[in-house]
């Protein structure tokens, strides 16, 4: 339940997020950034890439799924097509861009492959002033990125950030959902 409710709020403020940029920039798409072949898949596209796609989509936004290799991802019974490949984002098309958790591990000292292409993306959305968003493991992407250094951030815990050198530049607030200007975490 408790899971349920924070990746709720977490939509509620992405969306909340993007809506200025859109209208603003004349651009209702959003880049979705997905792991493949995740531990807990099943769960990260029923629960976190389907229900921000679902409230994302009835705020008016396109959302644009993309993945290491442009293919349809699929656990259990749940299917997400993905639209391209990262290497083919064009971040000029979107209003903004989200990372869902990419399950790669709060311990992990390798990245999910997708890591270094989706901190790229992610520069590049800051750089054009574009807001983005992270949940869990994904929040060291946007860390490796640059997007965090001296910004208020949420993890799962402060024992977890403190293992991780690339947050060492941001301060931890909660395991909560924190906005910080253009940036949103959720822990």
């Amino acid at each position: 339940m408790r899971y349920s409710m924070i990746l709720a709020l977490a939509a509620v403020a992405i969306v909340s997020t993007f809506g200025p940029f859109a209208i603003a920039e004349q651009n209702d798409k959003v880049l979705m950034i997905v792991k493949e072949n995740s531990e807990e898949a099943e769960l990260m596209l029923t629960k976190e890439v389907g229900v921000m796609t679902n409230m994302l989509e009835q705020a008016g936004f396109e959302v644009v799924v993309a993945n290491a290799s442009g293919q349809s991802m699929v656990a259990g019974a749940a299917t997400i097509e993905a639209d391209l490949k990262l290497d083919d984002v064009n971040m000029a098309d979107y209003s903004g861009v989200i990372v869902p958790c990419m399950g790669i591990g709060l311990e992990a000292e390798t990245p999910a492959p997708e890591a270094p292409k989706a901190a790229a993306i992610v520069r590049e959305a800051l750089a054009e002033g574009k807001p983005v968003a992270a949940q869990v493991a994904s929040v060291l992407i946007l860390a490796d990125a640059g997007a965090l250094s001296g910004k208020d951030y949420a993890f799962p815990s402060k024992e977890a950030a403190e293992n991780h050198s690339s947050l060492k530049s941001a301060k931890y607030v909660s395991n909560g959902i924190v906005q910080d200007g253009t940036v949103i975490t959720s822990g």
